[in-house]
């Protein structure tokens, strides 16, 4: 089996912890390619316009231009929380208080979800053919969120504006815990 990333999410639904051991496969290639209605080669292929001016001129960079961009890891950790998010309240809508939602597959990964009494959210993906990880995800939080971060009298309680958890004993236990699992 094999694990391909972890997340964490607080109740103020930041990412307060994300660690990513493999990239899952690309997705199998599309049947169909795009052509530009011209001619029949890929727009990929297609030849760049010719500048029709040689004159240049030097603007300031807009401001949009000097704020950094957030990595991709913090964009994929949004999109997570909004899939978990809306399949989520979609089951309970459906199914009612008492159905929970624990994981789904796609064709590339599984997303298996373990939400906690205090709002803590945990997020792992893995191979389209694994096991339930619901146990895993729960001894996560017993044996290493609550043992090295919440008994640590130095931990933060709220990680307020998207300050993650720094906690070298909680890292090395998940990747060792994560290691044997694979």
């Amino acid at each position: 089996m094999q694990v391909y990333s972890f997340y964490i999410f607080d109740r103020h639904t930041e990412c307060i912890y994300s660690k990513t051991w493999f990239t899952p496969p690309p997705p199998p290639p599309s049947l169909t390619t795009t052509t530009s209605p011209s001619n029949s080669r890929p727009q990929s292929q297609q030849p760049l316009p010719h500048p029709t001016s040689t004159t240049t001129t030097t603007s300031p960079a807009p401001a949009s231009a000097l704020v950094p961009r957030k990595s991709k890891n913090d964009d994929n950790a949004k999109l997570i929380f909004g899939t978990v998010f809306s399949l989520r309240n979609m089951v309970r809508k459906l199914g009612g208080d008492d159905d929970a939602f624990i994981a789904y597959r796609t064709a590339g990964y599984k997303l298996h979800y373990y939400e906690t009494p205090t709002n803590l959210r945990f997020a792992m993906l893995t191979e389209p053919g694994a096991l339930s990880m619901r146990n895993v995800l729960h001894q996560i939080y017993i044996n290493l969120w609550v043992e090295y971060v919440v008994k640590n009298p130095l931990s933060p309680v709220e990680h307020t504006g998207g300050e993650g958890v720094r906690n070298e004993m909680f890292e090395m236990g998940l990747d060792k815990f994560i290691r044997g699992l694979m």
